[in-house]
């Protein structure tokens, strides 16, 4: 090489993102882009010794929620704090264009209904300087950040913006509705839109309780849409699904890639209420494959668990008469009224009251643990609240509100609701091996004060290949690859998520023996002080996203090279 890299990674132990062995090499890079491994002589303007150290491509995270953080912020933590280096926001229906003055509350209580980011926040947050999907665009074109993030095209604010309030209501589209989405779809995706995402889950709802304006939308409305935009370009239709209406709605989608040949990808997670289910999907899934389909399930990397405490969005005694007499009151005046002797007794003496609020459930604790430092997602059920509760001869209440009220109140109660229906794992780890599969369903950016997902990915390599005591480990290179290349290719960027010359300069190095996620604490670091859930983490030496350092030991080094990403990308 006759022209200095401008930094080399040295001796490092490579998992190149092709799942294939871990090897030792240098890694130079110039220009934001790798361009050589091996053995590296010439000398880096920079240089980072990776010796015993884990070097990785930068994770492609394809589920997460930034739309709204995006827009007031250039940091994309808490996913730039654990090696993702490409984020892909716009799922799940909800986002912020195109959009007219007059619907932007309604946005807004949407996104903060389905992904509980406080109204404020968003109100005071959200500059809305656009209205098109295109406009959109163009601004966050302009913007710099330390990690690059793709957008989707939501099928909320799309419907809202053509239908108006028929759309928000749910009504059934027109031909002349439904053509001129389709037309909006088109601009969206050679605009630069990855893909485009709906929900049909009960479970999304605005603020006010109303259901998501893409419940019910007509299969003529989404292959409309999808097959505007495959036409336009390389597309992914992304979609949430609901159990009640799986036979009905996944075969729809089915029909509606085969129709389009829309690339499709949507959430598979083991539900309680039919434990082996996943199972029947991803067989349905890997079937239409082999007719053709292309077909990806997002699997979350440990169960989707709440986070309940006096500080977060929802405790166990949050419909009791007494709780809610004093919810109002500030966290320490709250945290002096529950210790008092009365007040305890009349919460614990009374019942739950029944609520349609879809992430509340009637307290199970048998299902119920504390989530303990280091974390631990994966605890046997004998170490749940109600089994403690037996053993000390004790009511699993008392055992909850004492932990609430423990570190001045901070203390959290965890419900993993999805993915622990047998009370481990095991069935997760099948769905990631599935050849399907990809990693999934973080939320980053999202329901900031009672799931803290973001961490999936550094989840992935500490549970599954390192500390993983109840069951059957992954190794590092499968792990590697399936949250960088795989991830990547799902969403048609093919320029990234492999350590190999030519590809994007987006990598890790990672103390791997160290590496280590903190139980998840409450910031007060919105806009207008809004809160949300971080987890601390320690072990990325370097995070690297083209070419330039943006994280030294945890903490920012100010660089923000990362851009919006347009469009799926051209094969090296």
């Amino acid at each position: 090489m006759t022209d200095h890299p401008d930094l080399v990674i040295r001796g490092g132990t490579i998992a190149d993102g092709s799942g294939g062995d871990l090897f030792e090499a240098d890694v130079a890079i110039r220009d934001g882009r790798i361009t050589a491994i091996g053995k590296v002589a010439a000398k880096g303007r920079d240089e980072i010794d990776a010796r015993g150290r884990l070097v990785a491509p930068g994770f492609v995270d394809v589920h997460t929620h930034y739309d709204g953080q995006v827009t007031w912020s250039q940091d994309i933590t808490p996913s730039s704090q654990n090696g993702v280096t490409t984020a892909i926001m716009g799922n799940c229906g909800v986002g912020f264009a195109p959009c007219r003055v007059s619907d932007h509350q309604r946005l807004i209580q949407l996104m903060e209904g389905v992904e509980d980011i406080p109204e404020p926040v968003l109100s005071a947050g959200i500059p809305w300087q656009w209205e098109s999907f295109p406009d959109y665009m163009d601004w966050l074109g302009k913007r710099t950040f330390d990690i690059d993030i793709g957008a989707q095209l939501p099928h909320a604010a799309l419907r809202v913006y053509v239908m108006g309030e028929r759309g928000a209501r749910r009504d059934p589209s027109t031909a002349d509705d439904n053509a001129a989405m389709a037309r909006l779809a088109g601009e969206a995706v050679r605009a630069g839109a990855l893909g485009f995402s709906t929900s049909r889950t009960l479970n999304h709802r605005t603020s006010s309780g109303d259901y998501t304006p893409t419940l019910k939308a007509g299969e003529d409305e989404l292959a409309a849409i999808a097959g505007a935009m495959q036409r336009s370009g390389r597309s992914v239709l992304q979609f949430v699904l609901d159990l009640s209406t799986l036979d009905e709605d996944l075969p729809m989608m089915l029909r509606i890639a085969e129709t389009t040949r829309c690339p499709i990808t949507f959430s598979v997670t083991q539900n309680d209420r039919a434990p082996k289910r996943w199972r029947q999907t991803l067989d349905t899934i890997n079937a239409a494959a082999a007719r053709g389909l292309s077909i990806t399930a997002q699997i979350a990397a440990r169960p989707v668990g709440l986070l309940l405490g006096l500080e977060l969005s929802r405790n166990p005694f949050q419909t009791h008469p007494s709780y809610r007499a004093i919810a109002h009151l500030p966290l320490a005046e709250r945290l002096a009224r529950l210790r008092q002797a009365e007040v305890r007794a009349a919460i614990l003496s009374e019942a739950p009251s029944a609520t349609d609020d879809p992430l509340f459930f009637r307290p199970n604790y048998d299902k119920m643990y504390l989530l303990g430092d280091p974390p631990d997602y994966e605890q046997p059920p004998e170490q749940a609240l109600g089994a403690r509760a037996r053993r000390e001869r004790r009511r699993p209440e008392d055992l909850a509100y004492d932990a609430m009220l423990s570190d001045e109140g901070r203390g959290m109660l965890y419900v993993p609701f999805l993915n622990y229906a047998d009370g481990n794992l095991d069935a997760t780890r099948e769905m990631l091996c599935d050849p399907r599969a990809v990693p999934g369903l973080s939320d980053g950016g999202a329901h900031c004060g009672i799931i803290c997902d973001a961490s999936f990915p550094t989840y992935l390599l500490t549970h599954w290949t390192r500390d993983r005591s109840r069951g059957e480990k992954l190794t590092i290179p499968f792990v590697v690859a399936a949250q960088s290349r795989k991830t990547a290719l799902s969403v048609g960027l093919t320029d990234r998520g492999l350590i190999a010359p030519g590809y994007k300069a987006d990598i890790n190095v990672i103390d791997y023996d160290h590496l280590h996620l903190h139980p998840p604490k409450v910031h007060y670091d919105l806009p207008v002080g809004g809160r949300r859930l971080l987890q601390q983490v320690d072990g990325y030496e370097a995070t690297i996203v083209s070419g330039l350092v943006t994280q030294r030991n945890g903490r920012a080094t100010g660089a923000r090279p990362g851009r919006l990403v347009r469009g799926a990308q051209v094969s090296n």
